[in-house]
């Protein structure tokens, strides 16, 4: 059965129940669209399921804190279930508790789903999903764990080598409403039938190869960037010669 949802044109992601398209994107705006409009999707957009994400989200960022604590409890037990935007959250719960390591592990094992899930979409706008979330989620995380290199050395292989292990148990074309794809299907049904399951990502045969080659960068990027700050610190003070 389909699930009903709405794309809201705005800079928001998936806040309550509407699945928030960014206005932002490579692409501009279909004639006669306008930040904030709400759309409906049709064809193929109409069956993507993010109901628990709406609903988890809705507890993560709403609820009180017995039911932020069973949220959180049920994606610890089950992480490869929830769709990235919900690691995003969850992170944020986290860090407000000052459990300052957890929530950093969570925001990028969010971060590098959400990267292999626009790489795998056939949509590239969707990428802007990404930063969007990176936007909402990543300031204070990043300020904390880059005051340690070592840390965020040691944290990011950690989250890639869990990523590897972890299964992907949920449906990916949740970055498909955050697409202009989506929006100019919803603003045109007729152009909506075109679109089939299968033309939303690249062909699952590939996906194996895709997740690796986004983990890889994605480490990369991060030890470069790791290497680039160890350059710019102060050299230590020699230590004092003992009496």
């Amino acid at each position: 059965m389909g699930v009903t949802t709405t794309i809201r044109v705005g800079v928001g992601l998936l806040l309550g129940a509407a699945v928030l398209a960014q206005a932002h994107t490579l692409e501009p705006l279909p004639a006669g669209v306008s930040a904030g409009q709400v759309l409906v999707p049709h064809g193929v957009y109409a069956h993507i399921d993010t109901r628990q994400t709406q609903e988890m989200l809705q507890v993560l960022t709403q609820g009180t804190a017995v039911q932020q604590q069973a949220a959180l409890d049920r994606v610890r037990a089950a992480p490869e279930r929830f769709q990235p935007p919900v690691l995003y959250a969850m992170s944020q719960v986290l860090f407000k508790a000052k459990l300052y390591n957890e929530a950093a592990f969570w925001f990028y094992a969010g971060q590098l789903r959400a990267r292999f899930d626009a790489n795998r979409c056939t949509d590239p706008t969707t990428r802007q999903a990404v930063d969007a979330l990176n936007q909402t989620y990543g300031a204070p995380v990043n300020r904390y764990l880059f005051q340690d290199l070592d840390r965020a050395e040691d944290l990011i292989s950690n989250v890639v080598a869990w990523d590897r292990k972890t299964p992907y148990d949920y449906d990916p074309h949740w970055i498909n409403l955050h697409g202009m794809q989506a929006v100019q299907a919803a603003r045109d049904p007729q152009s909506a039938g075109a679109r089939t399951a299968a033309s939303l990502s690249q062909p699952p045969s590939e996906w194996a190869a895709i997740a690796e080659r986004t983990r890889v960068k994605y480490l990369k990027s991060f030890q470069d960037a790791i290497t680039g700050m160890q350059h710019k610190l102060p050299p230590s003070p020699p230590a004092q010669p003992s009496r």
